[in-house]
């Protein structure tokens, strides 16, 4: 019988799709010795206890790329729900399009400028996949 997910944690991690003058989104590759390495992501990470999403993305950004975002310029675009084997996964998805700072891989990632149309070129998690094309529409 198919599960709802309930019997497993859920996880929330917030995302940010920095979109640059050329209309160009931010990817991260994840590194060697973490889950999923090799995947390329929508840079961000997991909430601290109180922490807000917004408040959240803003250190994860400063902490993964050296770049100060101001809540205001984060704009709640869409989520990804998906399941996983151990945890169930909640993920809202903000634009950025301004920023501070020169974008600096922090964390040993590699990064890349991409296209819209060029984003299901890359390997991405499974909860990624369908923000995809939703971002394409807005690029």
């Amino acid at each position: 019988m198919p599960t709802t997910g309930a019997e497993l944690p859920v996880v929330v991690v917030v995302a940010a799709a920095l979109i640059d003058a050329d209309g160009r989104v931010l990817l991260a590759e994840r590194p060697p010795g973490k889950a999923m390495a090799g995947l390329w992501e929508f840079p961000g990470g997991k909430l601290r206890a109180s922490e807000t999403p917004e408040a959240a993305l803003i250190r994860e950004l400063k902490e993964e790329l050296g770049i100060d975002v101001s809540a205001r310029c984060l704009a709640p675009f869409t989520f990804a729900s998906h399941r996983y084997e151990a945890f169930h996964l909640l993920m809202p998805l903000y634009l950025c399009r301004i920023w501070d700072g020169l974008v600096e891989a922090r964390e040993g990632q590699r990064l890349a400028w991409v296209r819209g149309q060029n984003l299901g070129d890359y390997a991405m998690p499974p909860a990624d996949v369908p923000l995809v094309a939703m971002l394409r529409d807005v690029l």
